[in-house]
């Protein structure tokens, strides 16, 4: 007879899904009423607003799509890509290529932008695509590419599709929530995330926003929506505002009552302090690391810090660091994907999972693996420069506070 599943408790450092919170966990758990219940639509109001509140926008369109972060990214491109449509793609890692993939599936034509995998999007090979291809009406492009650990000038990218005409659409699945999104600063048109990565949440939910000028295009389509699931014209009727909602979906009841307390919890830190947090978190995690004579793929201007490359040492058997690491000590990372796989290990320090304990625990335990591997270090060094930039963090602090 099938017995019931009971996973083991991992510490998720990985790319995602990260480790989720007990709080969220809890709100899971909780009692199931229907997605038309007056209290459950009054909540989706509460996680609309919440979500405003991380995506930095004031965007009326702004909701959890009902799939995980890359039904996200197709919610963007089924409603505003249109068959016979120019879309430049920029691509620096596996989900640039992605974007590809949608924009080909929507009948349209994708100019690709391509910069090596580790490096940003360069903002000069944007503006010659775009003076290239006069007839683009969109640019999509990756903030926080997961494959590699590369953040790309959000700002600057939407500034140079604006100035051609064209709408910005951004993935945001690994940055929201670890990293500055500015939805509304930034001007971004369409900005899709993940609930399992810096929201702490577990996954199956992506949430979006659109701003006014992307919500136009939706409403002025000349063909219908390819996907009726996540055309945002019916959508809308769901996620709009007030207590009179039109029928759509079975909107995933308890998840969305984690993401709730997963952004309740984001409002309590203060969105800036956990940006901050993140930070603080991936300086301990990188002086660790150097201190055992590892090296990153990305540049330190261009680094996330809640995603990290980190190159595989000479003579060091990457799949059996992870597997000793899962074995021996549950914790979960990740390998490299497309030309990275086998020569980076990815350590994700993301929402929940982003603290000073995992910090330690994963430094001590990655010293004794390497060492048995035969890899030269110091024994301590790694927990001890660690410990150094926790204490340089601690004490500009408290310098700041003292004016």
């Amino acid at each position: 007879m099938p017995q019931s599943f009971h996973p083991p408790q991992r510490t998720l450092l990985g790319p995602g899904p990260s480790d989720v919170s007990p709080r969220v966990l809890e709100a899971m758990a909780r009692p199931t009423i229907g997605h038309l219940d007056p209290l459950f639509v009054e909540m989706m109001d509460e996680v609309k607003g919440m979500l405003q509140y991380a995506f930095r926008t004031q965007n009326a369109l702004t909701l959890p799509v009902s799939a995980p972060g890359s039904a996200g990214m197709e919610t963007a491109f089924v409603n505003l890509v249109e068959p016979g449509d120019t879309v430049i793609v920029c691509q620096n890692g596996v989900f640039g290529g992605r974007m590809k993939e949608n924009v080909e599936r929507c009948g349209a034509t994708p100019v690709m932008v391509e910069d090596d995998w580790g490096k940003p999007i360069d903002p000069d090979k944007l503006e010659d695509a775009l003076k290239a291809h006069p007839e683009a009406r969109t640019v999509a492009f990756v903030q926080a590419e997961t494959s590699t650990g590369a953040e790309s000038d959000t700002r600057t990218l939407v500034e140079i599709a604006h100035r051609h005409d064209c709408l910005a659409i951004v993935d945001a699945v690994t940055a929201l929530g670890g990293t500055p999104v500015e939805v509304d600063a930034w001007g971004i048109d369409a900005v899709y995330s993940g609930s399992q990565k810096c929201l702490s949440c577990t996954p199956g939910l992506s949430p979006v926003s659109f701003s006014d000028a992307a919500v136009e295009r939706i409403r002025s389509r000349t063909h219908k929506v390819q996907s009726w699931f996540l055309d945002l014209n019916l959508v809308m009727g769901y996620w709009g505002k007030g207590a009179k909602r039109a029928y759509h979906h079975t909107a995933p009841i308890n998840a969305l009552y984690g993401l709730h307390e997963s952004l309740v919890m984001l409002q309590e830190e203060g969105i800036e302090n956990a940006w901050a947090r993140h930070q603080r978190n991936h300086a301990a995690l990188r002086d660790g690391l150097e201190a055992m004579g590892l090296s990153f793929v990305v540049e330190p201007e261009h680094r996330l810090p809640q995603l990290n490359a980190v190159r595989v040492p000479e003579g060091v058997d990457e799949a059996a660091v992870r597997s000793a690491l899962l074995d021996d000590y549950s914790i979960e990372i990740g390998a490299g994907l497309g030309p990275l796989a086998g020569r980076i290990w990815r350590i994700g320090l993301m929402g929940h999972a982003s603290n000073a304990r995992n910090v330690y625990m994963l430094l001590g335990a990655l010293e004794n693996i390497l060492a048995d591997q035969g890899h030269a270090l110091e024994h301590g060094a790694a927990l001890s420069a660690a410990h150094r930039a926790y204490a340089a963090d601690d004490k500009d602090l408290k310098a700041a506070v003292n004016g």
